[in-house]
C-alpha cells in the first residue's frame, strides 16, 4: 500500500491518490520499454533467482519504511519488528520515513547498511548473492508523488519480472519495465543491510567506507572494526579502510591490531603522513621508541596535510627518549 512522501507531506492515503497511482502503474505497464542493462554483468547472473526464505511483514498504514527495514534486518539475522523500528525511522508529521533514517535505523540496530549504486544490475547482483534489497518507488505521478518502500527478493530475466515484498503482498510480481519506471522516479534509491564483517556483493568503495565510518561515529567500535577489516579484503591496502581499522583497534585498546593496520596503511600508501603519524604514535605507546622516532621523522619529512600533527607526535617521542636529568 502506498504511503506518505518520505521527503514532504503528500496526503497520499486518500482514495483518489491510490486511484491515481493505480492508473499510473497500469499506463506504465502498457507503454514503458525495457531498461538498458550491462550485458556483461547480466551474463554473470542466473536467469531466475528468488529468496523465498525472506520474511514478510504486512505493512500497516504509512509504515512501509519500518516494514521493509524489518524484512531485510530479520533476513540478516537481527531480532526486530516494524514496531521496534518505527520510533527510529517513522516521522508522523510526514507520514513516512526518510532514506537517511532508514540507513541510520539499520545501523543503530547493529547492521552494516549501505546505499547501492543506482542500477538494476546492482539490485540483481545483490539478490543473486542472497541479500534482499530495500528500494524506494514513486507509485504516483511526477507532480503527485506517492512514495513507497518495498523489498526486492527476486527476479526472472526470462519473464522480465521483479519479485517484491510490498505493502500487504508477500509476493508481488511486477513487470521489469514498470518497476524500473517507478524506481527511476525515486532517483533509484536502494539499500542493503548485512551483518558487520560481510561485504555486500555490489557495494562500491565509497558507499562501503561511508557505512563503516557511520558505525564508528555511532560508537559501535567492534562492528566498525569488523567492517573496516572485511573491506580490506575487497580493497586491499585502501587508506580509508586501513586507517579506520587502526583507529577502531586503538580505541578498543588493541595496540597490536592497531599497529598492524597502520603498517598496512603506510606500506600501501607511502605518501600518507597520517598513516605514518598514527603508526609512530602506536609504536611509542608500545615502547618501541627507536622505531617510533624514525617513523615520526618520516611523517614530518613528507610535509603533508597533517604536518602539524606529525610535528607534535615527533616532539612527544623525542621528549620521551631524553634521558632523565641528573643532579
Amino acid at each position: 500500500m502506498p504511503v506518505g512522501d518520505p521527503r514532504s507531506r503528500t496526503g497520499s492515503g486518500s482514495p483518489l491518490a491510490r486511484l491515481c497511482a493505480l492508473l499510473t502503474v497500469l499506463l506504465l505497464a502498457g507503454c514503458a520499454g525495457l531498461p538498458k542493462m550491462d550485458a556483461q554483468r547480466l551474463a554473470a547472473l542466473p536467469s531466475v533467482r528468488e529468496l523465498t526464505a525472506t520474511p514478510f511483514f504486512p505493512q500497516e498504514a504509512h509504515h512501509c519504511g519500518p516494514a521493509a527495514l524489518a524484512t531485510v534486518l530479520t533476513a540478516a539475522g537481527f531480532d526486530t519488528t516494524p514496531d521496534k523500528l518505527a520510533p527510529m525511522v517513522y516521522l508522523p508529521a510526514r507520514q513516512g520515513s526518510l532514506p537517511l533514517d532508514m540507513l541510520g535505523g539499520a545501523r543503530r540496530t547493529g547492521a552494516f547498511a549501505v546505499r547501492l549504486e543506482p542500477g538494476l544490475e546492482a539490485l540483481f547482483e545483490q539478490v543473486a548473492a542472497g541479500t534482499p534489497v530495500v528500494i524506494l518507488q514513486n507509485l504516483g505521478l511526477s507532480w503527485y508523488p506517492m512514495w513507497h518502500y518495498a523489498v526486492v527478493v527476486g527476479f526472472d530475466l526470462t519473464a522480465d519480472e521483479v519479485i517484491l515484498r510490498s505493502g500487504r503482498e508477500a509476493r508481488q510480481l511486477l513487470p521489469l519495465a514498470t518497476f524500473s519506471k517507478t524506481w527511476d522516479r525515486s532517483g533509484r534509491w536502494a539499500m542493503v543491510a548485512v551483518r558487520p564483517g560481510e561485504v555486500p556483493a555490489s557495494a562500491t568503495h565509497d558507499s562501503y567506507a561511508e557505512g563503516a565510518i557511520a558505525l564508528e561515529r555511532l560508537g559501535r567500535l567492534d562492528d566498525a572494526h569488523r567492517a573496516y577489516v572485511a573491506g580490506l579484503s575487497r580493497w586491499p591496502g585502501d587508506l580509508t579502510l586501513a586507517i579506520g581499522a587502526g583507529n577502531t583497534a586503538y580505541a578498543k585498546g588493541d595496540l597490536a591490531a592497531a599497529e598492524s593496520a597502520f603498517r598496512t596503511a603506510a606500506r600501501a600508501n607511502p605518501e600518507s603522513d597520517a598513516a605514518l603519524n598514527n603508526l609512530a604514535h602506536v609504536l611509542a605507546e608500545r615502547g618501541d621508541l627507536a622505531a617510533a622516532l624514525a617513523t615520526a621523522e618520516a611523517a614530518v619529512a613528507l610535509d603533508g596535510p597533517n604536518r602539524s600533527v606529525a610535528e607534535k607526535t615527533l616532539a612527544e617521542i623525542r621528549a620521551r627518549r631524553k634521558p632523565p636529568a641528573t643532579r
